[in-house]
């Protein structure tokens, strides 16, 4: 081969490579599970300065020994507006910092090399032995948090070994002088950091790349003026898992993400300067120094310190550069704009939070109208557009629950007049049914995506019936939305009667499904998306119904949802059937041998009526 290596010496390399790559994904993995949900809550809560954002974020990427992990969860509570971009660039900056630790676990492999009595016990084979044992027992016990801890130290040990096999199976290059050559290439700088780049976003991982680059100086063939260009191109690709995850966020989360690439592309740039220099000034024992991997570690922790605290006084600019070349989405401004409204200064004045409360929840219900729109439009005219659209409203419904039921629970601690009271009972009563209708228009477009993917289509008559629940579906949620924004009492009396219909059409419709599959005229494929729908709508209309009778129960006084529909269909028997009635008319399925039957032709009666009707269980939380 002209490198000393043979087949077998590659193959190993390779098997080497793939050991230490799964060991440091299970060993990752491990870590984030006995982490549990505790890193996450505290780079949300513990990042108010940017010096405790950086070492929080070094922390955290040392704990879980992934900085694209951690920058992608950051970009993940950026997209949710629950971190601003200010706050995340420190974090992202300590997490570049964070991921050197691993170089240095790896030099563990140097333990007891070449070593003889007791030294030789502290060996990697030895310490890899023992770990692996650990680990085993511990995989193997029952409680979880143990498993998990034994998944830590077995990915440990596969590291390890990893790392030992691919020195081993590289120590024929020592003498290679065709490798030789080939590094002789990286010696300048431009091409030596395209190496690393490209090499690091094929791994997806820095820590990888940089283990990776250490078993190679085991060769003794790396000098100090090849090795720093490479590291610096290992922290460019690292990069690239960090942009992927950033796709389809909003214009914050992608400027998270830019600015990860920016701290490692400006990092590599800040260190050219005084590398050029070195390589100039310095002399040539140190230049061509011979580096190891210690070496590495220190070299790859040293550039990647001075880069982030070089640019920690500059977050502003930073941000500024990706709000630049990221522009700002009209609807991420208005979603931002409505979020801001929730300002924790009105908390000391109720009258004033709730107000704002007020005009973010009819947002939050507007877009939520808008989402089911165009969820439904899926069904019958699919697009990847359009279902990003639903995907993206669905996560702004998400962002305003989040940030009002923080809100109000703050409010409500506050001395409140009984009015206001009500008022925030009422909030807090309704958005999460308005996020749950949002949750099954989201549903609905999964349903949808399924149905492209699959290349599904409904019977001329289910797609009849489907098209006249959809409509009804529609209007109840318009009812219960309009009530609910102009605290229109009357109009919240019509959402039961509806709601009341639309159980009984979805009855309808599954009695006519199977009347089809039985016939031959729908098959089990479109069975199956048919009743997803139909269960969907039921519970749209189901939270729809919570909404209006939230409404009518605080104007009135009654807390108890079942008694209180039990009275409500004794004492407006007139009026609820009449609406029953119109909305019967409306929505007929009446279309050949399709017909409502005549138990569902009138409301049922107050004696079984209540069954169906109690929806105090489907308020979910």
């Amino acid at each position: 081969m002209g490198w000393n290596m043979a087949i077998s010496d590659v193959l190993v390399l390779l098997g080497g490579v793939a050991l230490f790559l799964f060991g440091m994904s299970v060993m990752g993995d491990g870590l984030k599970r006995v982490a549990g949900n505790k890193l996450e809550l505290i780079l949300w809560k513990l990042s108010n300065t940017p010096i405790k954002g950086m070492l929080l974020g070094l922390g955290v990427t040392a704990a879980i020994q992934s900085s694209a992990a951690t920058t992608i969860m950051v970009v993940g509570f950026v997209n949710a507006g629950m971190m601003k971009l200010s706050q995340a660039i420190p974090i992202i900056l300590g997490a570049n910092v964070g991921t050197s630790v691993t170089g240095w676990i790896l030099c563990l492999s140097l333990l007891g090399a070449g070593g003889s009595g007791w030294v030789s016990l502290l060996s990697t084979t030895s310490l890899t032995a023992v770990v692996a044992l650990v680990g085993t027992i511990l995989r193997m016990n029952k409680h979880a948090a143990k498993r998990h801890v034994g998944d830590i130290l077995l990915g440990f040990a596969v590291l390890m070994f990893g790392m030992s096999t691919m020195s081993g199976a590289v120590a024929p290059l020592k003498d290679s002088e065709g490798f030789k050559a080939m590094l002789l290439v990286f010696s300048n700088p431009i091409l030596g950091i395209l190496a690393g780049a490209v090499f690091t976003a094929v791994l997806q991982s820095a820590s990888a790349a940089i283990g990776i680059l250490q078993a190679l100086s085991m060769t003794g063939a790396f000098e100090a003026e090849t090795v720093l260009p490479i590291i610096m191109g290992v922290a460019i690709g690292a990069s690239a898992p960090v942009l992927l995850g950033a796709i389809g966020a909003t214009a914050n989360g992608k400027r998270s993400a830019l600015i990860y690439l920016f701290i490692n592309v400006l990092g590599a740039l800040i260190c050219m300067i005084p590398f050029a220099l070195g390589a100039a000034l310095l002399p040539d024992s140190i230049r061509f120094n011979v580096v190891g991997p210690i070496d590495i570690a220190l070299m790859n922790s040293l550039f990647r310190i001075l880069a982030a605290l070089v640019q920690l006084p500059f977050v502003k600019l930073l941000k500024r550069l990706a709000c630049r070349l990221v522009p700002e989405n009209p609807e991420d401004i208005k979603q931002q704009a409505m979020i801001d409204k929730l300002e924790d200064r009105f908390v000391a004045y109720p009258a004033l939070a709730i107000e704002q409360s007020r005009i973010v929840i009819t947002e939050m219900a507007e877009t939520t109208k808008r989402n089911l729109t165009d969820a439904l439009q899926l069904l019958t005219n699919w697009s990847d557009s359009g279902y990003a659209a639903v995907e993206k409203l669905e996560n702004q419904v998400d962002a305003y629950e989040d940030k009002l039921g923080t809100y109000l629970v703050k409010v409500n601690r506050q001395e409140l007049s009984r009015s206001q009271n009500k008022q925030i009972s009422k909030f807090l009563h309704c958005i999460t049914d308005i996020e749950r209708i949002s949750d099954h228009a989201m549903n609905v477009g999964d349903t949808a995506r399924e149905m492209a993917q699959k290349k599904i289509s409904f019977s001329p008559e289910a797609q009849r019936e489907m098209d006249t629940l959809s409509a009804a579906v529609s209007e109840v949620v318009a009812l219960a939305m309009d009530a609910f924004e102009s605290e229109n009492i009357p109009e919240a009396y019509r959402v039961e009667p509806l709601e009341e219909l639309i159980d009984l059409l979805c009855d309808e419709m599954k009695l006519h499904h199977v009347d089809r599959l039985q016939s031959g005229s729908c098959t089990l494929d479109q069975g199956f998306v048919f009743n997803d729908l139909i269960t969907d709508m039921e519970r749209i209309s189901d939270h729809c119904s919570n909404i209006a009778l939230a409404m009518i129960e605080l104007e009135e006084g009654v807390f108890d949802t079942h008694e209180y529909l039990h009275q409500l269909k004794q004492k407006e028997t007139d009026s609820f059937h009449r609406y029953y009635e119109e909305y019967r008319q409306k929505y007929d399925l009446m279309t050949g041998d399709y017909a409502l039957s005549s138990a569902s032709k009138a409301p049922k009666s107050s004696a079984t009526a209540s069954a169906p009707a109690d929806k105090s269980s489907s308020r979910l939380p």
